[in-house]
């Protein structure tokens, strides 16, 4: 099964993918709000150079993993685990037109659309370093229950549990990953 977002609305809708051939198109209709729009199952309309690039970067993250978050909504207790990528991973809550790169769906009102920065990098010895910070949020960041101050960078490790508004979020280094 897999689904779709509507691109109004941003309700999942769900189908078998295994019901229509490659390259065919399907027209769907949302039934919350109406908008009809559709996809092409199977097909990229990616150029051949992005198509390289984009599987270049993953072969390099498959070869170097550098590890995860794990996102835990303490209302209703859904997991969601979002990979992380080398230099600045941004925060905050999903929201269409939010131009951050590590969003997450909550109905939190206390996470910002850009709450918390989660720095990757590697030390002189080659080894993964994870430098988090707060962007200045209304709620803060809390590493630890204490907040960290604005324009203060905090170095966690793997396993650290940091708290952005009600949501808890646990780093998870490449050894750990589920």
């Amino acid at each position: 099964m897999k689904r779709v977002r509507c691109p109004k609305c941003e309700n999942f809708i769900t189908f078998d993918e295994t019901k229509y051939a490659t390259g065919q198109s399907l027209v769907f209709q949302c039934p919350d709000c109406g908008k009809q729009f559709g996809i092409r199952i199977g097909v990229s309309k990616l150029r051949d150079t992005q198509k390289q690039e984009n599987a270049n970067s993953q072969q390099m993250t498959a070869d170097s993993p550098i590890g995860s978050i794990v996102i835990i909504e303490n209302v209703f207790h859904y997991k969601q685990v979002i990979p992380l990528q080398m230099g600045d991973n941004v925060i905050g809550r999903h929201q269409k037109g939010n131009p951050i790169n590590t969003p997450f769906e909550t109905v939190d009102p206390s996470v910002d659309l850009n709450h918390c920065t989660l720095n990757v990098s590697r030390d002189k010895q080659g080894r993964l370093k994870y430098t988090l910070r707060d962007n200045n949020s209304n709620t803060g960041t809390f590493v630890d229950n204490v907040e960290i101050p604005p324009r203060e960078r905090r170095i966690i490790e793997d396993g650290t549990l940091f708290t952005i508004g009600a949501t808890s979020i646990i780093l998870k280094g490449p050894e750990n990953e589920e």
